[in-house]
């Protein structure tokens, strides 16, 4: 019993608390505290608000219904902006580029373009090559700021573009004014220089004697003869002249101007008379 009691010892309150804290530090676990009940926290005469949007109560901070209306709001506005990324065809745009809605709007278009030098851009969003080619072409319509380009999508107008002979991408049109198409052709990022050298031709300043052109009558016939498309156009009657209008020639027209016989022919004249 005195071994029993040399071995036991008897502690005062304080250094109760302190052992018991010194084997809280040193132990690994962390004890959880209970979870308040709905009266503990409804009862709770600790409430107090704090500066950024939320209620304390007692250990528990809870978020206005505001604050989480606005944060979910944020959320989805970042989720719709990841999801809507942009195409490639819609990279790099200049603001002489144009899409082509319709086969009215294409019309228009060369019609309203003037003097000004149009080339028309054939493209498909499934086609290698037009991806390929379209940061160059971005290139050039910002290079020549004063050349129109109009983008035609392939798999959005494809009735139009059959109307209008296009069967092989990347497929370029080049219009100006009265002279209305000047050259077609089709080229890739490895023959470039062919649309290269067709812009430097017919980018040159000139004037035209008349109003636009723009497509073929033929490709205007085309487009109106397509029943997929809402486009109408009525040929240009020919000019018929009534016989009342033909003036009749007069002495002092070319037909009728004297001629200056010399001497061997009045000679050969007098004889025959």
């Amino acid at each position: 019993m005195a071994e029993v009691a040399s071995q036991s010892k008897l502690f005062s309150p304080c250094e109760v608390r302190s052992l018991s804290l010194s084997r809280r530090r040193r132990s690994p676990l962390v004890a959880l505290r209970p979870a308040p009940s709905f009266r503990s926290l409804r009862s709770s005469s600790s409430s107090s608000s704090v500066g950024n949007g939320a209620v304390v109560l007692g250990d528990w901070i809870q978020r206005r219904p505001a604050e989480r209306d606005a944060s979910s709001g944020l959320h989805v506005k970042m989720s719709l902006c990841i999801g809507k990324s942009m195409k490639w065809w819609e990279k790099g745009l200049q603001p002489n580029m144009k899409d082509v809605h319709s086969a009215h709007d294409l019309v228009d278009s060369l019609i309203n373009a003037g003097n000004k030098l149009v080339i028309v851009d054939f493209y498909s969003p499934g086609c290698g090559g037009c991806k390929a080619l379209h940061p160059k072409i971005c290139q050039f319509a910002e290079m020549n700021p004063d050349v129109q380009f109009l983008q035609v999508n392939y798999e959005e107008h494809k009735s139009m573009c059959y109307s209008l002979n296009v069967h092989v991408l990347p497929f370029f049109r080049f219009y100006r004014g009265a002279q209305g198409r000047l050259c077609s052709f089709s080229c890739t990022n490895a023959t470039i220089k062919k649309f290269k050298d067709a812009l430097t031709k017919h980018s040159t300043e000139r004037c035209s004697l008349g109003p636009a052109k723009g497509l073929e009558e033929s490709e205007l016939l085309a487009l109106a003869a397509n029943k997929d498309l809402s486009f109408n156009y009525n040929k240009k009657p020919l000019p018929v002249f009534a016989p009342d209008d033909v003036a009749e020639p007069t002495p002092t027209s070319p037909k009728f101007s004297p001629r200056i016989l010399k001497g061997s022919e009045e000679k050969v004249l007098s004889k025959i008379g």
